[in-house]
């Protein structure tokens, strides 16, 4: 009997299995679908919308590059995004080999992948004077693809569509009246099916903070959910929570893309504190104060149903959020594991938070150390010991404004199993104050203090990205840097983890044990997105956002020095990367 050749079967095997992948994937080519989203991991070479499938991994399963070779990574080519102030935050897009990406004043580049040839720009029209006035701005942070379009949420309160090939105007819908509340959108928007979904800025304003579905073919508003106290007339009205009336300017917002659950047709969301930021209640939150009670749908998550925006589910988080540890970050991990289905959303507050698909709480664990605005979350949500504060002075409240966790993304590594997440070790002395909203002649915003990160007591202020069980938070391993990282985390089916850190350098992990393999120095720091995809040559890249400013980077300078006291505020460059 003839014996066959082993390395030859193998070869014809991998290029079967190439062909039908290839023939998978040419089924969604061309335009970007709801289905084409949804299927993601049929289409590894793409990044097609912000967490780079509605299940919020922020994984590549692309292994051209791994453990092996990734020592020999280098610059492929870099382009840099005109008046980047306060840096460069978006999240870049790919698919079928063209990169996506946005900028400060709402500037949209198209690119190709491969080489960096601009494609075409987009510069919306803006009103600058408008926009000198916000205190969230000029920053965007990522836009959205889907049925020929880019869709991006502009800093005077429109939703605008673009055409993926050309870049011109399609559609531009007015969502909010930006020149009264001086307020915008820098977050990124989502798009489901055939409605695109967008939150509004922060917290601190005296506003509804709503959330909207639009049409993705018109631009027309179908639907509107206020984070502040829910619908009038539906079963979401929880208007009572808020005493005095004080739903009427009680902040919200949803300003970070959430994710999408195909099997319970739910976008789940979550959602920014109330204003004041900060209140004098003390231990009588629920009757005195400028916001006595919960303070329904602040610092919460929400399911909504995609089609109608009913709200569907939801769990407060942190009820009566007196902190400003909101539940605005915008990761949904979608998990399964002997069965059972999850949800991981992690809250700013350095908590992260188990749900089932219904958005009942399974599990809460603590990723960061200092932590003592509560003395704990139980695993079924309920908080201990919570920290209420009076008018005054109050000293070392831990984490710090900018949160335990940040609205940068983790990443989940299926061949892993492990979920690597940004922690922030931080705290703030504070001063509380009674403030009133004030609404005219635009609204401003509504702190309620003053305050100071300081160092935590007996440590130092420091981060870490750590490697942990999802949903027990079980560590594996974990790496300190001396100042937080504020950019986002990627894994790939290479078994790296990337990090790009403050100081400017992105850095290769060996995602099952920490240990670093490469690293390259952007020459200014990080602050926005990173992901993998192929381009039309078949290689594989890496791009990552650099370009420093924000609202947490802005304090870098005065308490960490050098290098932050040199880094230019008025400088984006997206960094590609590939193998020679």
């Amino acid at each position: 009997m003839k014996r066959r050749n082993r390395p030859a079967i193998r070869t014809l095997l991998v290029a079967a299995l190439t062909l039908a992948g290839a023939a998978s994937a040419n089924q969604y080519a061309g335009d970007v679908t709801y289905e084409r989203i949804r299927d993601a991991d049929k289409l590894p070479g793409d990044w097609a919308t912000y967490h780079g499938s509605y299940r919020s991994w922020h994984y590549s399963a692309l292994d051209q590059i791994n453990t092996k070779n990734v020592d020999k990574l280098q610059v492929a080519w870099s382009h840099a995004m005109p008046r980047s102030m306060r840096g460069l935050q978006s999240m870049p897009l790919a698919a079928d080999g063209i990169l996506y990406y946005s900028g400060s004043y709402n500037q949209v580049f198209a690119l190709n992948g491969s080489t960096g040839e601009v494609l075409w720009h987009h510069k919306q029209k803006l009103d600058e004077d408008l926009v000198s006035r916000q205190t969230h701005s000029p920053y965007n942070r990522g836009i959205a693809l889907g049925l020929g379009s880019v869709y991006m949420g502009t800093l005077d309160g429109k939703l605008v569509a673009l055409d993926m090939k050309s870049g011109k105007p399609k559609w531009e819908t007015k969502l909010l009246d930006s020149a009264r509340l001086t307020v915008g959108f820098t977050g990124a928007p989502l798009f489901v099916k055939d409605k695109v979904i967008i939150g509004a800025q922060g917290g601190e304003w005296p506003y509804r903070g709503p959330i909207f579905g639009v049409d993705a073919r018109t631009g027309k508003e179908v639907w509107k959910f206020y984070t502040v106290g829910g619908n009038e007339g539906t079963k979401s009205d929880a208007r009572n929570t808020w005493g005095n009336d004080s739903w009427k300017t009680g902040g919200g917002g949803g300003w970070m893309p959430g994710g999408f659950d195909p099997e319970t047709n739910l976008v789940w969301w979550g959602t920014g504190n109330p204003a004041p930021l900060y209140d004098w209640s003390g231990k009588d939150w629920m009757t005195q104060g400028a916001r006595p009670g919960t303070n329904l749908y602040t610092t919460s998550v929400i399911g909504l149903d995609v089609d109608s925006g009913e709200l569907k589910a939801y769990h407060q988080q942190l009820p009566h959020d007196a902190w400003n540890f909101d539940s605005a970050v915008g990761e949904f991990l979608m998990l399964e594991r002997a069965g059972k289905k999850y949800i991981v959303h992690p809250n700013k507050s350095g908590f992260v938070f188990v749900y089932d698909r219904a958005g009942k709480v399974q599990n809460v664990w603590r990723l960061v150390k200092h932590v003592n605005f509560v003395q704990d979350i139980k695993p079924d949500g309920t908080l201990v010991g919570r920290r209420d504060f009076t008018e005054g002075e109050h000293k070392a409240l831990c984490p710090y404004i900018a949160g335990g966790i940040s609205w940068n993304a983790g990443s989940f590594n299926p061949k892993t199993g492990l979920y690597y997440k940004v922690g922030n070790e931080w705290c703030m002395d504070l001063n509380v104050k009674k403030t009133e909203p004030i609404l005219e002649p635009m609204a401003q915003l509504n702190i309620g203090a003053t305050f100071s990160m300081v160092p935590p007591p007996g440590d130092k202020v420091h981060g870490h990205v750590s490697a942990r069980d999802p949903l027990t938070g079980a560590k594996k391993w974990e790496v300190r840097f001396s100042e937080p990282p504020l950019a986002s985390l990627l894994s790939t089916g290479g078994n790296l983890l990337f990090v790009p850190d403050a100081r400017g350098m992105l850095r290769a992990y060996d995602a099952a044990n920490g240990r670093e393999l490469w690293r390259h120095n952007n020459g200014q720091g990080h602050n926005g997105g990173i992901i993998s995809y192929t381009g039309k040559n078949g290689k594989q890249y890496v791009a990552v956002a650099t370009g420093w400013g924000g609202l947490a980077g802005d304090d870098y300078a005065s308490v960490f020095g050098a290098p932050f006291d040199s880094f230019p505020k008025d400088s984006g460059v997206l960094m590609v990367f590939s193998l020679p």
